[in-house]
């Protein structure tokens, strides 16, 4: 059995990996001419997604470039702290949560399905695909096709086989929040390594971290109508922040600030597969990045997928029984993301209660044990 994976981000190689490890070949197509060098900042890999790459032998690999970020402290805009919480918790092996380059995660996903003989074909850009009783076929941009016994999609959250596998499927939902982030080199604020600070300001949400070497990891999360852009981001930034008892404006006018992303997540797809096409990771289920799961996710449908595939008698019923498992847990995560990601963009009135409540909201919604539906999941093949 062969199986056609679309997109080389994380989850492609991650589901790559997991299939050979059941016996099904797979090669994987890229749209882009090139890998994902430098593409993004950084982001979250909590301790259930390093569990999972635990399971495909792939985790000491991504912890040799990432830095432990296993605690969460959180701030008001006017320097009232709130209240802490895990991120993540500690697994068997005392392992955390990290935080990692994007651009290195996917390196060493993509370097590791390469070691083990995995082929990755760049500048495919899925055009559409037939899908037949003898297997599917996938026609590219350029032209090129390529036959499988499967079409895995891992293309994300504008994800084009989900528009082929069903038309009618919901599209991207915007969350009123832009995105950047950085890294200040010695910047010289002061910080506890292994703490991510989070900070809901008066007007827009700053997270940092300090690292051992004295670096300073920031994001930023701004409220702001989705395709108003200005020239130039910084003076929004640095204005949107100057109020804040902290130093996050300092911050950023010691940052380069050249990538905007405007955050997405979905609704619920009503359909992830069809004949011998299935929809994986941001393809089926994109996730805010405020419960830092969005690549944890990735992994874990790999795993469940490639189990699914060997126990069961055929793709079809492979298929629902992957849906079946996964579906309420990632719908979940989903949900409480988009909760964390509209508190980010409280307006006036809203930001008082919510500072007044967080708290209380902390010791009950985001305590370990209150998590541990999320973090303590164990994906096995």
């Amino acid at each position: 059995m062969k199986a056609l994976i679309i997109g080389c981000g994380v989850g492609g190689p991650a589901t790559a990996m997991a299939l050979r490890e059941v016996g099904i070949e797979a090669e994987i197509y890229e749209a882009y001419p090139q890998s994902a060098e430098n593409v993004g900042s950084f982001l979250n890999v909590a301790s259930n997604g390093l569990a999972a790459l635990r399971v495909l032998g792939a985790h000491k690999m991504v912890l040799e470039s990432a830095v432990p970020t296993p605690h969460m402290v959180m701030w008001s805009g006017s320097g009232k702290r709130l209240g802490e919480v895990a991120n993540g918790l500690r697994l068997d092996d005392g392992t955390v949560s990290h935080t990692v380059l994007r651009s290195d995660l996917y390196r060493t996903v993509r370097d590791e399905a390469g070691r083990r003989g995995i082929r990755t074909s760049y500048g495919k850009r899925l055009v559409s695909y037939e899908d037949g009783p003898g297997g599917v076929t996938a026609t590219f941009e350029d032209g090129t096709q390529a036959t499988g016994d499967l079409l895995i999609a891992c293309d994300g959250v504008q994800s084009r086989t989900r528009a082929i596998l069903d038309p009618q499927a919901p599209g991207p939902r915007y969350s009123g929040l832009y995105s950047f982030g950085g890294i200040v080199r010695d910047a010289g604020f002061t910080g506890e390594p292994g703490v991510y600070n989070m900070v809901f300001g008066k007007r827009a949400f700053f997270g940092y971290t300090v690292t051992e070497s004295g670096d300073t990891w920031w994001f930023a999360n701004l409220p702001r109508r989705l395709g108003d852009v200005p020239h130039d981001w910084k003076p929004v930034l640095i204005e949107a922040f100057e109020g804040d008892a902290n130093f996050s404006a300092e911050l950023i006018r010691r940052s380069d600030v050249d990538l905007a992303l405007p955050i997405h997540d979905l609704p619920p797809v009503p359909v992830w597969h069809r004949g011998r096409a299935l929809l994986t990771g941001d393809a089926a289920h994109a996730t805010s990045p405020s419960a830092g799961q969005g690549a944890s996710l990735a992994i874990e449908d790999a795993i469940v997928l490639a189990r699914c595939l060997r126990d069961s008698a055929g793709h079809a019923e492979a298929f629902a029984r992957y849906e079946a498992e996964r579906r309420p847990r990632v719908e979940r995560v989903v949900a409480y993301s988009r909760t964390i990601s509209n508190s980010k963009a409280a307006g006036p009135v809203a930001r008082v209660f919510r500072d007044l409540m967080m708290p209380i909201f902390l010791k009950k919604s985001a305590s370990q044990e209150s998590l541990a539906w999320m973090y303590r999941y164990q994906a096995s093949l």
